[in-house]
């Protein structure tokens, strides 16, 4: 359980990011600033797990839905998603609640779903440059593989060069790809080659 800390010096957040439902799991540990808004922290989890963001995405926290309002028109069901780049991290209560946790959902054909363990507190020392990602394991699954089945699936032909399928995953996926792989300088460079692009909000909305 987090201790108890007054605000009246700078904190960060210490949070670990895990792509559920996959063994060995796929991870990543960051330290946020209070004022990052949900849409800063969807690039700094699209760079960190090197993403490509051309999937839906939200955040679900508390029973609400946090994105781009702009797609609900999408879903027949009339459902709201509030603007993520109005609420900040430090818009949430993360001193009272015993290790906070929410969801980040990604591409939701697979489904990958995130989840953002809040694990401390803590003070934020002057010459430390946020969002920083300090650990970390596993390259994330390749895109469109059909979700976390699918993705077992593809690792298992992927592994097996005696597998019908081997040779033909190897060439989709590409060269690049290992499933151990794991990077952090990259990952904090594209973090902040990231956030810079986006300006405070959505890279998407830039780009279009």
């Amino acid at each position: 359980m987090m201790a108890a800390m007054s605000f009246d010096r700078p904190f960060v957040i210490q949070a670990r990011i895990t792509i559920q439902d996959i063994a060995p799991p796929i991870w990543r540990r960051f330290i946020l600033p209070l004022d990052l808004n949900l849409a800063q922290l969807h690039e700094v989890i699209q760079a960190a797990f090197d993403w490509t963001d051309s999937h839906l995405h939200q955040f679900i926290i508390g029973g609400l839905v946090y994105g781009a309002p702009e797609f609900d028109e999408d879903y027949p069901d009339e459902r709201k998603t509030f603007k993520a780049t109005e609420v900040r991290l430090g818009d949430f209560e993360f001193v009272h609640i015993s290790n906070p946790v929410f969801l980040y959902e990604y591409d939701f054909g697979d489904s990958w779903c995130h989840l953002i363990e809040v694990e401390d507190l803590v003070r934020r020392g002057d010459s430390l440059k946020v969002p920083l990602c300090i650990g970390g394991e596993r390259h994330r699954p390749p895109e469109d593989v059909g979700g976390t089945h699918g993705y077992a699936e593809f690792l298992e032909a992927w592994s097996d060069e005696s597998h019908e399928d081997h040779r033909r995953y190897r060439v989709w996926a590409g060269r690049s790809f290992h499933p151990e792989k794991f990077d952090i300088d990259a990952t904090n460079k594209r973090i902040r080659s990231a956030l810079r692009k986006a300006k405070g909000g959505y890279r998407f909305r830039l780009e279009s």
